[in-house]
């Protein structure tokens, strides 16, 4: 018996599983653009040293603009709020806080926010320069 072959069959070509991996691939890379940019999202001007250390990504993060706004790990706070959001952060990093302050800011705020971090719990800090 002779099997028939039918002509009138097209092969087509299925796109939405490429998509998926292309939409997949997308995601990830935005994902991993953007917390890479997490600890330079505000636009400080940092004083200037001979030696730098490479910032770590779990340490809470509080940062003084030139004008003295207050943010903690890039979103803003008041000084009267950053206490109570800083403790429980201070407790899962050991008691290490990052600060970063703009060097034409006011050094009073700095004092501040300094003060505001030892009452929350506070016991060293790392403070945010660029190299030279």
């Amino acid at each position: 018996m002779r099997r028939r072959f039918r002509e009138d069959t097209a092969v087509t070509f299925d796109f939405a599983p490429m998509v998926d991996v292309v939409l997949l691939l997308l995601i990830f890379f935005l994902l991993t653009s953007n917390l890479a940019a997490k600890q330079n999202s505000l636009p400080l001007n940092l004083p200037r040293a001979s030696s730098t250390v490479q910032e770590t990504p779990d340490l809470p993060l509080v940062s003084v603009t030139q004008g003295g706004k207050v943010f903690l790990n890039g979103k803003a706070t008041t000084l009267t709020r950053l206490g109570g959001q800083l403790r429980p952060l201070i407790s899962s990093s050991g008691g290490l806080v990052g600060l970063r302050a703009d060097e034409r800011g006011s050094y009073g705020a700095v004092v501040q926010v300094m003060d505001i971090i030892r009452k929350a719990g506070g016991e060293r800090l790392a403070l945010g320069t660029r190299s030279r």
